[in-house]
């Protein structure tokens, strides 16, 4: 796709958008402001794989993952600006007058002259339902959560599983508006305080940091040998681990954050996509790739922990209890504000499918699953996880391909607009 390596010349350009998006555009559709789509994304993506999902790829695919993790991040941050942009460009105004957008239609809107595009467009919905309610949205979140609260403040599976059940219950059942209005409040917060977390432990591990890039850059390509509690690695299982749990991460063509995007209040298509690009950027290139450098400075990837407990070690090496409760508290609260995106996400798939009256049940059955989740093992979870990620993001990914043209175009016009207002203004367009 010919988009000029946008992921890294337009960056600045939209992190400085991010910065004013809390402004909505007078006379423009939309539910939510760009920065409340972009936080509502954001609830979704970073979640259990910033955290167990990171330590999960190092564990088993030695600190190497970390590269196949990045290098998936990056590419993932121009497949995020694609699919975004034709979520705005194609989205419509459901019978509820809120805004419906996604890839079930841009493939439908978009591929309408191409053979089986509803069909196409019905796929990814039903796989888009499924993996809410089965896959990244309910299962490993609740399953964090219960394990997490147990583990630092004793509190029964039972317990913390009705209360986290009862508040899903209760901000999802008001809609977009009281998500994102809850993702704008937590995710700023919890991003914050988990980053500087590890830029302290960072700070007190500069010296390490030069070593530690070239061992993640060198067993990239010749594997890792086995070290203490660690089994050692082949190359294949580091890139499979890296770019699998990236995946998981950052959702980049999975067509999931793009249904978030539908929803903001913007005129421009490109606009949002350059907002949402740096959803990416902020969970897989600055938060997945932090996690790994302080998994590694600490060496807590070669002991026998794995997942959460090897996070949360981790972090307590350095910053005692004060890292444990940063790790457990981000966690949950990671977590949480994930169960709350991929619910939006489903319903909108749900109401494609069914209409509007099939939200209701949806939501009804998202809850009951969401708190099943605390009682299966997280092998079985992982596994479900990834099967049916791999399902919803085939139909997305055909669709970004047949409609890749639509996307340099409308990139194009939106440069060359920003341009020709720079020139009449006496700017030069940067």
């Amino acid at each position: 796709m010919k988009l000029g390596m946008i992921q890294v010349f337009r960056l600045p350009l939209a992190l400085r958008y991010v910065l004013n998006s809390r402004k909505t555009e007078t006379g423009v559709q939309g539910d939510v402001s760009s920065f409340g789509a972009l936080t509502t994304a954001l609830s979704s993506t970073i979640g259990t794989g910033n955290i167990v999902g990171v330590a999960t790829a190092i564990k088993m695919g030695g600190p190497g993952a970390l590269f196949w993790m990045l290098l998936a991040g990056f590419f993932g941050m121009a497949t995020m600006y694609s699919e975004s942009l034709l979520a705005v460009k194609y989205r419509v105004v459901d019978a509820k007058g809120q805004m419906s957008g996604g890839p079930m239609y841009y493939i439908k809107n978009g591929l309408g002259q191409m053979k089986y595009s509803r069909v196409l467009a019905a796929v990814f919905a039903f796989f888009g339902m499924n993996v809410a309610l089965c896959g990244i949205g309910t299962f490993p979140q609740m399953n964090a959560i219960v394990d997490s609260a147990r583990i630092a403040f004793n509190i029964p599976e039972n317990l913390s599983a009705f209360v986290i059940s009862l508040l899903v219950a209760f901000v999802t059942l008001g809609g977009i508006r009281r998500i994102a209005a809850v993702a704008q409040l937590l995710v700023p917060f919890m991003a914050i305080s988990y980053v500087s977390g590890c830029l302290i432990i960072l700070g007190l591990n500069l010296e390490k940091i030069p070593e530690i890039l070239s061992l993640i850059i060198n067993t990239a390509f010749t594997g890792t040998a086995a070290r203490g509690g660690f089994l050692g690695a082949g190359v294949m299982l580091a890139i499979r681990m890296g770019i699998a749990r990236g995946i998981f991460s950052n959702e980049s063509g999975l067509g999931s954050a793009p249904i978030a995007a539908a929803a903001a209040k913007v005129k421009e298509p490109a606009r949002q996509g350059l907002i949402s690009m740096t959803g990416t950027f902020f969970d897989t290139i600055i938060i997945c790739f932090m996690t790994g450098i302080v998994l590694i400075a600490t060496d807590s990837w070669t002991g026998n922990l794995a997942g959460a407990y090897m996070t949360s070690y981790a972090f307590s090496t350095i910053l005692a209890e004060a890292g444990n409760y940063i790790v457990t508290v981000g966690l949950i609260l990671f977590a949480f504000t994930t169960i709350l995106g991929w619910n939006y996400y489903g319903e909108r798939c749900a109401e494609y499918l069914f209409g509007v009256k099939g939200i209701l049940p949806y939501k009804i059955i998202y809850i009951l699953i969401v708190a099943s989740g605390a009682f299966l093992t997280i092998d079985i979870i992982w596994v479900l996880a990834d099967i049916v990620n791999g399902l919803m993001a085939i139909p997305n990914l055909i669709a970004l391909l047949a409609l890749r043209k639509v996307v340099t175009a409308e990139t194009r016009q939106y440069f060359e607009k920003l341009k020709s207002e720079a020139s009449k203004s006496g700017e030069i367009a940067k």
